[in-house]
């Protein structure tokens, strides 16, 4: 997973950080992925380690595709763990977003548009549940015209959103990265 890690410390120098706050939470992402440059992107390092998302649009960005999260009982745009077989952060969560949309042909913005950290659970490769902290890469794409969704077994349920009217149980990271998406001009 070197290869992934080093592409990472390159997106996430990319991310756009035009606050004190953000440009703070950029320099923790480098400095963690500088202090764990073997294993940053493995899901069995307990102590926290990077996952790719993307907040996927439908092709007139009017809605957001949320799936419903069967440990958080939350909605989440879609991501996951980094694979070993995922050679970029933008590869995994092109990767996570097709597998859990179930919609091919997504168009993904090539640079991350945020940065989430987040303390969870989640399984390591051996499926034992314990908790962790997601340094959550973000991306946005865009689904093809008459995109339908199909619900994987990771989810509880996938939904299309207005993006001015998400459900109750969407969770805050959700609503700031859709914020972060208007302002970037993508939502």
């Amino acid at each position: 997973m070197n290869g992934v890690v080093a592409d990472a410390r390159t997106v996430i120098g990319r991310v756009d950080a035009p606050t004190p706050e953000l440009a703070a939470l950029r320099a923790e992402f480098l400095a963690f992925v500088t202090q764990h440059p073997d294993d940053a992107a493995d899901r069995d390092l307990r102590i926290g380690h990077l996952t790719a998302s993307t907040l996927l649009l439908d092709r007139d960005r009017a809605h957001v595709l949320l799936t419903l999260h069967p440990l958080a009982g939350r909605w989440f745009q879609l991501g996951g763990h980094i694979e070993p077989g995922d050679l970029t952060v933008a590869a995994a969560a092109a990767r996570e977003a097709g597998e859990e949309s179930g919609i091919e042909s997504l168009t993904l913005v090539p640079d991350p548009i945020a940065l989430d950290r987040h303390p969870t659970r989640c399984r390591t490769s051996t499926r034992t549940l314990g908790p962790s902290t997601h340094w959550d890469i973000q991306f946005a794409a865009v689904a093809p015209p008459g995109a339908q969704p199909r619900r994987s077994d990771e989810s509880l349920d996938l939904c299309w959103f207005p993006l001015h009217r998400l459900p109750d149980g969407a969770d805050a990271a959700v609503r700031r990265l859709i914020g972060r998406a208007r302002t970037l001009g993508l939502a």
